[in-house]
């Protein structure tokens, strides 16, 4: 599996795709420009490459003890990778938003002295900020870490952050900020201070990390989302009002489209059926809803941070 991660890392960092099985078998190889051709390539090789989050709606029984939770600003996710003296951002689909320096190690032509020097994060977005914000990461300065837990991940990532001069702040050699995301315990005492906090930026919402799960891209279990005013109810909290824990206007109706599409995944799941499209918010980290007139109101799957 090491091996794997190390040489899937690599083809992500350098786009390097020789002898890899493909429906593009015959078609010219790739330029080194990765913009060339986005429309057939990419989405293919940099689509599905981020760790996606399902509602948090069976609380698992060791949530106290295993996992941490993450608040969210409101934004896109965002594939970061920094490689061969440039940063370029991807969606989720495989498409190349934005090409940029940057500071991470790899990002920019002047730390970029080797091949070896690369960085793969996953981001959110943040475009009034003109900041990302690292969630995760899974791979820095050639060293991948896709295998390795969740709590060494996060621990390792700030260490790392920290030792960058200049990451979190812009400039022309870094045009957007790099900012890490702190994780919290996910004890009552701490999720009752988490949501009475005031950050630095609007909150989107909230994941939970299993401290042991590798980070495997696609939608996992092991990572659990919600909106924060869902956390006191189901998560049985008491306590007083915040900002945070204000109830929408569509919170019930929201709360009951994210049950009710729960159990059709499951039924279909037993029955060896795809699940329905209702069902494939699961895929998505589900914000504020749209009107209630549109497909994407109807089906519950509005998202600012994925949209």
């Amino acid at each position: 599996r090491r091996l794997d991660y190390v040489n899937h890392a690599r083809r992500l960092a350098e786009d390097d795709w020789a002898g890899v099985e493909s429906e593009e078998e015959g078609e010219d190889a790739e330029e080194e420009d990765m913009e060339v051709d986005a429309g057939k390539k990419l989405p293919k090789r940099y689509a599905n490459q981020l760790m996606l989050s399902e509602w948090l709606v069976d609380v698992p029984s060791d949530l106290e003890q295993e996992w941490v939770v993450v608040v969210c600003p409101i934004g896109k996710r965002a594939l970061v990778v920094a490689s061969r003296g440039t940063t370029a951002a991807y969606t989720k689909s495989g498409f190349c938003v934005n090409r940029f320096p940057s500071l991470l190690p790899g990002g920019n032509r002047h730390n970029s002295t080797s091949e070896k020097v690369y960085s793969i994060l996953d981001c959110i977005y943040n475009e009034a900020k003109q900041t990302y914000y690292i969630l995760d990461v899974m791979c820095w300065r050639g060293h991948p870490v896709y295998d390795c837990q969740t709590d060494f991940r996060f621990f390792w990532l700030l260490s790392k952050i920290q030792e960058e001069e200049g990451l979190g702040e812009k400039s022309r050699i870094n045009p957007f900020k790099f900012v890490g995301l702190q994780n919290f315990p996910c004890s009552s005492d701490s999720l009752c201070k988490v949501l009475a906090t005031d950050f630095p930026f609007e909150v989107d919402g909230l994941l939970f990390y299993h401290k042991q799960t590798h980070y495997t891209p696609g939608s996992t279990p092991l990572v659990g989302w919600l909106r924060p005013y869902m956390v006191p109810e189901i998560l049985g909290l008491t306590m007083p009002a915040t900002v945070l824990t204000a109830k929408p206007d569509y919170a019930g109706r929201q709360l009951q489209q994210i049950i009710e599409s729960k159990k059709s995944k499951k039924l279909a799941a037993e029955k060896g059926h795809s699940a329905a499209r209702n069902g494939h918010y699961e895929l998505e980290h589900l914000s504020t809803p749209q009107p209630a007139n549109s497909p994407e109101g109807r089906d519950g799957v509005g998202s600012q941070m994925e949209s």
